[in-house]
């Protein structure tokens, strides 16, 4: 059961994680705006073209939906049971900004080393790849934070899931590469 509710916390953060490869599918190019604006350091991309606006807003978008769908389900006992903590409390804007940007902030941050080592946007950087939520999980501690075993499972588990995410997206057409 810790695993599962471990899973449902996540769920905001997971989701916005895959936001903005949605949003480059439906958008294409519209509103795909640097999030760097261009800018380069020693005339490397600070954090690149692919990391946008649009997948920004589309991430936190995604996040605050998934917050509220599970404001929603709170009332169902099932759901209440995979809560850490009383949905019904809650401002879904909040909660729902800080996983989206959370998720965001440690794709980007990722972004600005990648550019610092000259790895192309895009390439494998094994590991550090699967590691984008943990930037959701520091942001949301400034409002919840979960007990260590839930944190544990997270930092566990968290990271085989966009290996599967971004597989399955691969073989449904859905990205370019399968990491």
């Amino acid at each position: 059961m810790i695993i599962l509710q471990a899973l449902y916390f996540m769920l905001p953060a997971y989701f916005a994680n895959m936001a903005p490869v949605f949003a480059a599918k439906i958008f294409g190019r519209r509103f795909s705006y640097p999030l760097d604006f261009g800018l380069k350091i020693k005339a490397k991309p600070l954090l690149g073209a692919n990391k946008t606006w649009r997948g920004l807003v589309a991430a936190i978008v995604m996040a605050i939906l998934i917050v509220f769908l599970q404001k929603l389900l709170y009332e169902i006992d099932f759901f209440k049971s995979l809560s850490l903590f009383d949905y019904s409390q809650i401002i879904c804007g909040v909660y729902g900004f800080l996983f989206g940007f959370g998720v965001i902030l440690g794709d980007a941050i990722k972004s600005l080393i990648k550019r610092r080592l000259s790895l192309a946007p895009g390439a494998k950087w094994f590991f550090w790849d699967q590691l984008d939520f943990l930037g959701a999980l520091l942001l949301i501690f400034f409002v919840y934070i979960p007990s260590w075993p839930i944190i544990i499972i997270i930092i566990l588990i968290s990271p085989v899931l966009p290996l599967i995410a971004n597989r399955l997206g691969y073989l449904l057409k859905i990205k370019k590469v399968a990491w």
